[in-house]
């Protein structure tokens, strides 16, 4: 990573801001918050909290640049990802000497929007600087951070999968990309491997966010905003059509559930023993470092889930980190600017400084594969918010994973369907 050498000016100011970042992890107390604050002469100053380390050096930099455009200081803040929510609960609702200085605006996944915004933690944004719209950001990233109707956060980057390829195979023997689960089907009953394939398709069958492509575009869980328990549709016809297809794939492609993750899939791919699998956003940066080790002679493509057949579409899961700014914050106005400020101005850097795919449009990548999961993110769903919903995707995996063994269908995805309508108090009439 590489800092801002023009600030050269501030670099006193935030050696001093780095300590108290510091202070602020590891002696949490009032006294000691009290002197973080004296640091600063002019200005005002936020706490942003954030948990992964991976965002360090970004936010570092984009703290260091609002600082001299508006005057105002902005104090990164590592937290543990252990228990985040309560932490920042802790600190806002019960300020004392042994607790952490309150954080004005936090990064936090989509999922927990619900439970943040109904304990007053995330409050409604004001978006002043009206980056909340379809020119910005992609329908899913806004249906990400709303919740009853209202913004409550803003995005900020996503997660999801993708179709990733060996395009080096596939252009030797002049094969298109597959554009549904048939196309990958008849390609491997006529595909002369090479001696070190060992797999066409191969991919985490245990792990649900690798599989929920499958059910995605039929199983509804809260609507598009993934917030409202009447919009709740489990068990219909399109969904148990998807999952036979899912199970009779094991006959094709024999994965074993206990001894496959995803890294020893990616390694396999990296090795060239698998011709395609399904990836997330970090696939393109091992990618490369595997292509500049020399560990990986081929070229790779990355591309949108194909569908299951010509009339049963997919739809992957994605996961949208977003910015809050804290509803127990004196100082929101500062803190929605500097949300903005982030969002607007500094995504075009967070992907080379941070590995993180943008949520907004408009960035430039210059590997265009990292482009390419965009693509796959706009047709996605959200992760839902609701609280009652919070052990679906573990129930939803152990019932891919029977399925996946040989159960049938029918009962087990009826027996999931009148789980969760007793969970989220619905009557759906199923």
């Amino acid at each position: 990573m590489h800092g801002m050498k023009k600030l050269l000016s501030l670099a006193a100011v935030f050696l001093l801001a780095a300590g108290a970042v510091l202070a602020a992890e590891k002696i949490p107390g009032r006294e000691e918050n009290k002197k973080q604050e004296t640091v600063f002469a002019s200005g005002d100053t936020l706490y942003f909290w954030y948990t992964d380390d991976a965002l360090t050096d970004f936010l570092t930099n984009v703290s260091a640049a609002y600082y001299e455009e508006s005057g105002n200081h902005v104090v990164p803040v590592l937290r543990s990802g252990l228990e985040y929510l309560e932490a920042v609960n802790d600190a806002s609702v019960h300020p004392g000497e042994d607790t952490p200085q309150m954080p004005d605006l936090y990064v936090i996944s989509n999922d927990s929007l619900e439970k943040a915004y109904l304990s007053g933690l995330a409050a409604e944004i004001t978006d002043e600087g009206g980056v909340c719209n379809t020119d910005t950001f992609p329908q899913i990233a806004l249906d990400a951070v709303t919740y009853s109707g209202k913004y409550v956060a803003y995005p900020f980057y996503y997660e999801t999968s993708a179709f990733l390829y060996n395009k080096t195979y596939m252009e030797e023997g002049e094969w298109p990309v597959p554009r549904t689960i048939d196309d990958i089907l008849a390609f491997a009953e006529e595909y002369e491997a090479p001696e070190q394939v060992e797999a066409v398709f191969k991919w985490v069958v245990s792990d649900i966010f690798y599989n929920y492509y499958i059910t995605g575009n039929y199983m509804i869980v809260g609507g598009e905003a993934g917030d409202d328990p009447a919009q709740l549709d489990i068990d219909n016809e399109k969904t148990r059509e998807c999952l036979h297809i899912y199970q009779n794939l094991n006959q094709f492609f024999s994965i074993d559930t206990k001894e496959e993750t995803y890294d020893t899939v990616l390694q396999d791919f990296i090795d060239g023993k698998i011709v395609m699998t399904v990836a997330t956003t970090g696939a393109v940066a091992r990618l490369e470092e595997a292509k500049e080790a020399g560990q990986f002679p081929y070229e790779y493509g990355i591309t949108v889930m194909p569908d299951l057949t010509a009339d049963l579409k997919s739809r992957s899961l994605s996961v949208t980190n977003g910015i809050v700014v804290n509803g127990y914050s004196e100082k929101a106005q500062i803190a929605n600017d500097f949300a903005v400020f982030l969002t607007k101005n500094h995504a075009d850097t967070l992907y080379e400084k941070t590995g993180k795919i943008a949520s907004r449009y408009g960035v430039l990548y210059e590997n265009r594969n990292v482009a390419e999961f965009m693509d796959e993110y706009e047709n996605s769903i959200s992760m839902p918010k609701m609280l009652g919903a919070g052990n679906f995707w573990v129930q939803l995996e152990i019932c891919f994973s029977r399925i996946w063994k040989g159960e049938e269908v029918e009962p087990l995805l009826s027996q999931l369907s009148q789980q969760m309508e007793k969970q989220l108090g619905q009557d759906c009439g199923v």
